[in-house]
Formats: structure tokens, C-alpha cells, sequence
């Protein structure tokens, strides 16, 4: 679904939430696609996503389109009440001890520029990611396809991609020496700081240029091995990352080998909100030279 509508969004396919940030037809509709397989599949659940159906209602063309895209896409027989209501099912407020966290389209920036972007799902229990999908409809493959989804489960990461038959096992690269380690950072610099980013790689000795990638789709990268490093550098004092941005991810690189914490070298709490509210920023790379990169990072950052 979301990509039959990526290149073809009209002016009317696009509204700005309070923080300026874009939110497309394709968001609604992803999240209450997926938020209907869920309940589905597993009966009453907890769902924290990104969407919120009270950014939509009030947009009458948009909701019409979101409502069309999710009777097109499996649920014919769907409500205006229905479409909301599974929207709304995402309202969770990631405190209880076993929830979902869904980012529809992570990277609609990305996404609305015809380029990277990710369906992103995970299972929390307890605090702790416990499975990870990443479905990345244009993430270019080595034999020439487009398109890889990433899961992660208590066994490891296996990974489809456009040409292959079936499954593969992902595992990070480590590089023969930490200069020649490859970044990953967010095409977008209100995401991440691109100039402490350069700034740790200047202490770590890194020359080649960052691999710039919309989305989730970094993790993936670093758990294949495209790069060995993905730094979300906090962007000012305070802010603190939101979960669905992060909780697949992390175990898709975990589960390849590497390792992902935060600036300051803690693990990745959940389960304290819709934010990672005890962390500040967050560190992926493919574990060999973690602390390396940690205090690079310590240096550059400061007090801050």
C-alpha cells in the first residue's frame, strides 16, 4: 500500500502536525491497516503508535483519502467510526508491561521525496524490545533490487530481500580497523547534529563520507552491513527520542551482532512513555569498537 502511494501524493495528500513535522495519507492508513492485523491475529492489544486520529478528522479530503486507502487495502467493509477507531487504537501511552509500538512511515520526509523510508513494529514486554520488523520497500540490495524486511526474534535477524529466494541470516561487518569504519546519519540535520556527527568522526580518524539515509532503514543498514556506526546525536538540551523511532531497529542491530545504547553508553529503556525518556540521543555500531565511539562521542558533546 505504501508504495503504490509514494509518487503520487497530491497537495492533498500531506498535512503539518503541531511541530511542523509531515504526516501523510499513507501514515493514517498504515497504522490502522496494521493496527487491524493485530487485533485480528491477537485479540485485544496495547498499541503505541505515531499517528493520532484527532490530526486527521478535522481535514475532511484527507480523511476521505485515508478512508479510501484502507477499504482499497483489506478492509472493504470499514467505517468512517472503523478507520478512526483503528487509528485511535495506537493512543497507548507505553506504560503498561506489554505493548506494540508502530511507526507506519518512519522517515515521511524521505518517504514524500521518493526516497528511504520504513514500516517499523515491535513488541515490548517488560521494558525491553523483544521483536523487531523493519519492512524497507526501497532500500537498494547488492544484486541490484530494491527493497528488504528485516526481523528480528530471540534467534537472531533474518532479512527477505528483493531477489532472494527466502530468508537470510544479517550479521553487522566489523571493520579491519575502526578509520575505516563507515558512518550512517539522518539525511535530515534537525534529526541528528551533522557537525558533532563530523566531529567524532575527525577524532576517530573516519575520512569516508556518511552514508545518508532516511529512516529506520540506517538499523538495517548497520545490521547488514552497509555501515558500522548510525549516531542520533541529541539536537538540543532536553529532548528525548520517541520510542516507535527507535524500538525495531535496535533489535534488528542487536540481533545481528551489534550493539545500541545511548549517548552516554546506557541501554535503551521502553517503557516509560511514548518517549525514551531515560535516555538522551543513541549510539549503534557494530560492537568491536563501541567504547571507542562512545567517547569520541563524550568528547564532542561535552557537558552538554
Amino acid at each position: 500500500m505504501t508504495a503504490d502511494v509514494q509518487g503520487r501524493l497530491g497537495t492533498g495528500g500531506t498535512i503539518f502536525k503541531g511541530d511542523a513535522s509531515p504526516v501523510t495519507v499513507a501514515d493514517f492508513a498504515a497504522q490502522a491497516i496494521v493496527a487491524a492485523v493485530l487485533t485480528e491475529r491477537l485479540g485485544a492489544i496495547e498499541l503505541v503508535g505515531e499517528e493520532s486520529p484527532a490530526d486527521l478528522v478535522e481535514d475532511a479530503a484527507l480523511f476521505a483519502a485515508v478512508g479510501a486507502l484502507v477499504r482499497t487495502h483489506g478492509r472493504a467493509g470499514a467505517t468512517d467510526d472503523d478507520v478512526v477507531g483503528l487509528i485511535g487504537a495506537g493512543d497507548g501511552d507505553g506504560t503498561t508491561s506489554r505493548f506494540w509500538t508502530l511507526d507506519p512511515i518512519d522517515g515521511t520526509k524521505g518517504f514524500l521525496r521518493g526516497d528511504q523510508y520504513a514500516i517499523a513494529l515491535a513488541l515490548i514486554d517488560g521494558g525491553e524490545v523483544v521483536l523487531g520488523v523493519l519492512g524497507c520497500p526501497n532500500l537498494p540490495n547488492a544484486d541490484g533490487t530494491r527493497g528488504a524486511i528485516f526481523v528480528a526474534h530471540p534467534g537472531g535477524c533474518d532479512a527477505w530481500f528483493g531477489g532472494a529466494a527466502g530468508p537470510v541470516p544479517v550479521r553487522v561487518a566489523h571493520p579491519a580497523a575502526l578509520s575505516a569504519a563507515r558512518f550512517c546519519e539522518s539525511v535530515e540535520a534537525a534529526h541528528s547534529s551533522h557537525d558533532d556527527a563530523a566531529a567524532v568522526a575527525d577524532r576517530l580518524g573516519i575520512t569516508a563520507p556518511p552514508f545518508r539515509i532516511d529512516s529506520q532503514c540506517k538499523y538495517g543498514a548497520v545490521a547488514r552491513g552497509d555501515a558500522s556506526i548510525y549516531l542520533r546525536l541529541p539536537t538540543r538540551p532536553g529532548y528525548r527520542e520517541q520510542i516507535w523511532d527507535h524500538a525495531a531497529g535496535k533489535l534488528v542491530v542487536e540481533r545481528a551482532g551489534g550493539t545500541v545504547t545511548d549517548v552516554d553508553g546506557r541501554a535503551l529503556t521502553f517503557g516509560s512513555g511514548r518517549r525514551l525518556e531515560q535516555n538522551r540521543g543513541v549510539v549503534a555500531t557494530d560492537g568491536r569498537f563501541h567504547a571507542d565511539v562512545l567517547s569520541a562521542v563524550a568528547d564532542v558533546l561535552g557537558g552538554t
